[in-house]
């Protein structure tokens, strides 16, 4: 006997058992890549949504004893809250930090604060704004 005689033919019997398996694989697949898709979008939007200030640091200029940081704050207009800013030695010990309240009923706020230190900084650096 040949084997062409022994092999059944293709598509008359309906799908093998691993095609079936495949196209459930695929289906599951899609549906769990979309809900994580759908989930980071979720998560994304409330973290932008959720956080009603944010800032940045413009410039800064250290001293013996304290740090000059120029600040950026941008915010809803009844938002009221703090930015911790830090600054750090040349060797990264952190040599001073400080909250900064920002309760003005504008929504850009350009202002310069004083961060005092226990040593020199080197750096002045936003760790956060926070909302109350």
């Amino acid at each position: 006997m040949s084997t062409a005689s022994t092999q059944l033919p293709e598509g008359r019997y309906g799908h093998s058992a691993d095609e079936r398996a495949d196209r459930k694989l695929k289906i599951v697949g899609s549906v769990l890549g979309a809900a994580l898709v759908v989930l980071i979008g979720w998560f994304a939007y409330h973290y932008v949504a959720g956080n009603k200030i944010s800032a940045e640091v413009i410039t800064f200029k250290t001293s013996g004893t304290a740090v000059q940081v120029h600040l950026e704050v941008r915010k809803d207009a009844d938002a009221k809250g703090y930015c911790t800013v830090r600054s750090q030695a040349e060797d990264g010990a952190e040599v001073g930090r400080a909250d900064f309240r920002f309760d003005q009923d504008a929504s850009r706020i350009d202002k310069v604060v004083t961060l005092r230190t226990t040593s020199r900084g080197t750096t002045a650096e936003l760790l956060g704004c926070h909302a109350d």
